[in-house]
C-alpha cells in the first residue's frame, strides 16, 4: 500500500511540468479588425450604401429591398486577374420589403453593389485595413 502511494505521488510530480506548457511556441497574433455594419437599400432607381468609404476587414452588409420585386444583390470588385482573385458574392433573392445580410472580408479596392436590371449600382471605396481589435474588451 505504501509503495503504491509513493508510486502515484511520483507519477503526479513527474506529470506536472507537462501541464503548463511553454510560452515559446505561443503566437500572440493580433485579432482581425472588429466587424462593421454597412447598410444598403434597393429602390426602383438605385442601390444606396452607407457608408460608402471604410477600411478593409470584416463587413456585415444589411440589405433592405424596397422594390415591388424580389432582388438578388451582388457585391464584386473591379479587379481583373492579379495576385488574388477578385471578390464576388451574391445574396439569394430578397423578397419585397424584406432584408438580408451578406458577410464579407473585404480587401482594399473599389467595389460595386448591383441589383436587378435598370437599377443603378452603388460604388464603394475600401481603404487600408482597419486597426486590430486586439485590445478591445467584450469582443467575441
Amino acid at each position: 500500500m505504501r509503495s503504491s502511494r509513493a508510486f502515484f505521488l511520483l507519477v503526479a510530480v513527474a506529470a506536472l511540468p507537462g501541464c503548463g506548457g511553454s510560452d515559446d511556441d505561443y503566437a500572440n497574433n493580433p485579432r482581425p479588425p472588429a466587424p462593421i455594419n454597412v447598410t444598403a437599400a434597393i429602390t426602383e432607381e438605385r442601390v444606396s450604401v452607407s457608408p460608402q468609404e471604410f477600411g478593409a476587414g470584416p463587413v456585415v452588409f444589411i440589405i433592405a429591398n424596397q422594390t415591388d420585386e424580389a432582388q438578388a444583390v451582388t457585391l464584386e470588385t473591379d479587379e481583373l486577374g492579379g495576385e488574388e482573385a477578385g471578390i464576388r458574392q451574391t445574396t439569394s433573392p430578397i423578397n419585397p420589403d424584406g432584408t438580408a445580410t451578406l458577410k464579407v472580408d473585404m480587401r482594399e479596392g473599389t467595389y460595386a453593389v448591383r441589383a436587378g436590371d435598370g437599377i443603378r449600382a452603388a460604388e464603394l471605396s475600401v481603404g487600408s485595413e482597419r486597426e486590430s481589435a486586439q485590445n478591445e474588451l467584450l469582443q467575441p
